[in-house]
Protein backbone atom coordinates (compact mmCIF):
# COMPACT_ATOMS: atom_id res chain seq x y z
CA UNK A 1 0.00 0.00 0.00
CA UNK A 2 2.44 2.38 1.23
CA UNK A 3 6.11 3.23 1.50
CA UNK A 4 7.97 4.73 4.37
CA UNK A 5 11.40 6.37 4.19
CA UNK A 6 13.95 8.53 6.10
CA UNK A 7 13.90 12.11 5.34
CA UNK A 8 17.68 12.56 5.01
CA UNK A 9 19.55 15.66 5.56
CA UNK A 10 21.90 17.51 2.68
CA UNK A 11 24.72 16.24 5.18
CA UNK A 12 23.22 12.59 5.20
CA UNK A 13 21.60 12.44 8.65
CA UNK A 14 18.99 10.53 9.25
CA UNK A 15 17.06 12.16 12.26
CA UNK A 16 14.18 9.88 12.61
CA UNK A 17 16.49 6.67 11.86
CA UNK A 18 19.30 7.85 15.01
CA UNK A 19 15.73 8.63 17.18
CA UNK A 20 14.98 5.20 16.60
CA UNK A 21 18.21 3.50 16.86
CA UNK A 22 18.35 5.23 20.76
CA UNK A 23 15.21 3.12 21.50
CA UNK A 24 15.15 -0.32 23.41
CA UNK A 25 14.50 -3.23 22.18
CA UNK A 26 10.87 -3.54 23.24
CA UNK A 27 10.30 0.03 21.96
CA UNK A 28 11.98 -0.28 18.60
CA UNK A 29 9.81 -3.52 17.90
CA UNK A 30 6.48 -1.28 18.86
CA UNK A 31 7.73 1.59 16.27
CA UNK A 32 8.35 -0.96 13.62
CA UNK A 33 5.01 -2.52 14.19
CA UNK A 34 3.09 0.23 14.09
CA UNK A 35 5.11 1.76 10.59
CA UNK A 36 4.37 -1.73 9.45
CA UNK A 37 0.51 -0.76 10.08
CA UNK A 38 0.77 2.08 8.06
CA UNK A 39 2.82 0.27 5.33
CA UNK A 40 0.05 -2.39 4.92
CA UNK A 41 -3.15 -1.02 6.02
CA UNK A 42 -4.78 0.69 3.35
CA UNK A 43 -7.21 2.77 6.52
CA UNK A 44 -4.77 3.01 9.43
CA UNK A 45 -6.71 3.83 12.57
CA UNK A 46 -6.34 7.07 14.16
CA UNK A 47 -4.92 6.04 17.20
CA UNK A 48 -1.51 5.35 14.83
CA UNK A 49 -1.67 7.67 12.19
CA UNK A 50 -3.49 11.25 11.52
CA UNK A 51 -3.16 14.54 9.90
CA UNK A 52 -1.82 17.44 12.58
CA UNK A 53 -4.58 19.89 11.95
CA UNK A 54 -3.03 23.58 11.26
CA UNK A 55 -0.09 21.83 9.46
CA UNK A 56 1.71 22.11 6.29
CA UNK A 57 0.16 18.75 5.73
CA UNK A 58 1.93 17.05 8.34
CA UNK A 59 0.89 13.79 9.42
CA UNK A 60 1.80 12.24 12.96
CA UNK A 61 2.71 8.39 13.60
CA UNK A 62 2.09 7.37 16.95
CA UNK A 63 3.47 5.04 18.82
CA UNK A 64 2.78 4.14 22.41
CA UNK A 65 4.35 1.39 24.89
CA UNK A 66 3.24 1.46 28.31
CA UNK A 67 3.67 5.17 29.36
CA UNK A 68 5.90 5.59 26.68
CA UNK A 69 4.94 7.68 23.92
CA UNK A 70 6.93 8.57 20.78
CA UNK A 71 5.60 10.56 17.67
CA UNK A 72 7.47 10.22 14.16
CA UNK A 73 6.08 13.47 11.93
CA UNK A 74 6.08 12.73 8.09
CA UNK A 75 4.66 13.68 5.32
CA UNK A 76 3.26 12.51 1.96
CA UNK A 77 5.68 12.66 -1.70
CA UNK A 78 2.70 11.58 -3.86
CA UNK A 79 0.31 9.20 -2.70
CA UNK A 80 2.05 6.23 -1.28
CA UNK A 81 5.60 7.76 -0.06
CA UNK A 82 5.38 8.65 3.41
CA UNK A 83 8.96 10.27 4.85
CA UNK A 84 9.58 10.06 8.35
CA UNK A 85 11.00 13.54 8.99
CA UNK A 86 11.56 14.21 12.56
CA UNK A 87 10.49 12.40 16.00
CA UNK A 88 10.58 12.45 19.51
CA UNK A 89 9.71 11.52 23.07
CA UNK A 90 6.28 12.80 23.73
CA UNK A 91 5.81 14.63 27.59
CA UNK A 92 3.01 16.68 27.40
CA UNK A 93 -0.96 16.39 25.32
CA UNK A 94 0.14 18.89 22.78
CA UNK A 95 2.81 18.25 20.05
CA UNK A 96 5.35 21.76 20.58
CA UNK A 97 4.89 24.48 17.97
CA UNK A 98 8.48 24.33 17.42
CA UNK A 99 8.49 20.26 16.76
CA UNK A 100 5.63 20.82 13.93
CA UNK A 101 7.58 24.01 12.23
CA UNK A 102 11.01 22.03 12.42
CA UNK A 103 8.80 18.54 10.47
CA UNK A 104 7.49 21.45 7.65
CA UNK A 105 11.41 23.45 7.27
CA UNK A 106 12.58 19.62 6.47
CA UNK A 107 9.46 19.06 4.50
CA UNK A 108 10.37 22.24 2.49
CA UNK A 109 14.39 21.15 2.34
CA UNK A 110 12.97 17.45 0.37
CA UNK A 111 11.40 18.83 -2.11
CA UNK A 112 13.46 21.81 -2.62
CA UNK A 113 16.56 19.63 -2.94
CA UNK A 114 14.54 16.89 -4.68
CA UNK A 115 13.00 19.14 -7.56
CA UNK A 116 16.87 20.72 -8.22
Amino acid sequence: MREIIFYRTASGHRPVEQFLDSLTARQGAKATWTLGLIEELEFVPQQYFKKLVGTDDIWEVRVNIGRDMFRLLSFFDGPKLVVLNHAFAKKTQKISRSDIRLAEQRKRDYFRRKNR
